[in-house]
């Protein structure tokens, strides 16, 4: 299969980085994003100096399954791993724009839940973007691949010489659509909470959850 200027020889190549504990650029949604192994501290650690975001502000990461969320989530009890809502919002929404706040498991990297001890999640539908998490086969971090406070890029020559200097590789999708970011829904606390409006509106997420509250 052809991901545009995306081979698949292309996406193998950029997993070994990420399992190296590079940092790759690859197509997102609507924009580009930087990709790092999600468990790997120092890896985690370059994105923020890359991007040169506070470290106050959490990364949100991308799963390629749902059984990759048993790994970065703290189970709701010792019968269940996700709260109700969650099951019901990624049985109607993923892979999808709907990102999902669950508590951290405590053994991720600081770094990467910037000390909130949440996790946002998401599985996504975007061809190049599920592939390279597939080919990682671990949970990789999806934040936009710009300096913070800074426009997100939508193609490949958008991308900051200062970005392009601190990475290992960029995967070339093309221009992406145009569109909004995720939804952000905060999935530990009931009712659900939505924290920020995106791709997919507030009352499709309460529409789904009609019949559980």
């Amino acid at each position: 299969m052809a991901y545009e200027n995306c081979s698949n020889e292309d996406i193998i190549r950029a997993s070994n980085i990420i399992k190296k504990g590079g940092v790759v650029i690859f197509p997102a949604k609507s924009l580009y994003g930087i990709a790092v192994d999600a468990f790997n501290p120092d890896a985690v650690r370059r994105v923020f100096e890359i991007k040169k975001r506070a470290e106050t502000n959490p990364l949100l990461v991308l799963i390629d399954d749902i059984s990759q969320i048993k790994s970065l989530i703290k189970p709701v009890s010792a019968q269940d791993i996700l709260p109700k809502s969650a099951d019901i919002l990624i049985k109607k929404f993923w892979p999808g724009n709907i990102t999902l706040i669950f508590y951290a498991n405590p053994s991720l990297p600081k770094e990467l839940t910037a000390h909130t001890e949440k996790i946002g999640v998401r599985v996504p539908y975007q061809p190049i973007a599920r592939a390279l998490v597939k080919a990682v086969g671990r949970p990789i971090t999806g934040t936009s691949a710009n300096i913070s406070g800074q426009i997100g890029c939508k193609e490949v020559s958008e991308l900051s010489d200062e970005i392009l200097g601190k990475v290992d590789l960029v995967l070339d999708g093309g221009k992406l659509a145009e569109g909004v970011g995720s939804t952000v829904v905060d999935v530990t606390c009931n009712p659900v909470k939505i924290l920020r409006e995106g791709n997919v509106a507030a009352s499709e997420i309460f529409k789904a959850l009609s019949g559980f509250y």
